[in-house]
């Protein structure tokens, strides 16, 4: 299966900016749990939503890492991927991390920046990858 470049182009910024925009939100989540009751914005910090935004970034980056992979065939871009996605799935089921605060936050940001820069190094390589007589595709 081979999407358009477009398409492939715009899974990556996709992913990279809520990606990136996900670590933000993991590095202000302290700020957020004072401020959120006041601001009526306590169901943004509901498990289920972060359970599905964490579900929704595996399948997103999984996805469009692995069809960047198939093109350029460089491994740096999945090798930030994998242990991004290992800090957020551990953020969020491991208990310990889960209920500390700090710890939660910590985790969460990594692993939301890891697997942004992981889309902006895919987005690199399928972007600079040139077809020519070296290539095996």
């Amino acid at each position: 299966m081979d999407l358009p470049a477009g398409l492939r182009h715009l899974l990556d910024r996709f992913g990279a900016t809520g990606s990136l925009l996900c670590a933000v939100h993991c590095a202000a989540l302290p700020l957020l749990l004072a401020l959120a009751p006041s601001l009526g914005l306590s169901f943004w910090l509901n498990d289920g939503v972060e359970q599905a935004i964490v579900v929704f970034v595996t399948l997103l980056g999984l996805f469009s890492l692995l069809l960047g992979y198939r093109r350029h065939r460089a491994w740096r871009a999945l090798g930030m991927l994998v242990p991004g996605l290992l800090a957020l799935w551990a953020g969020l089921l491991y208990a310990p991390l889960h209920h500390s605060v700090a710890p939660h936050a910590v985790v969460m940001t990594l692993g939301g920046t890891l697997v942004g820069v992981a889309h902006l190094v895919n987005l690199r390589l399928s972007h600079g990858h040139v077809h020519d007589a070296s290539c095996a595709h």
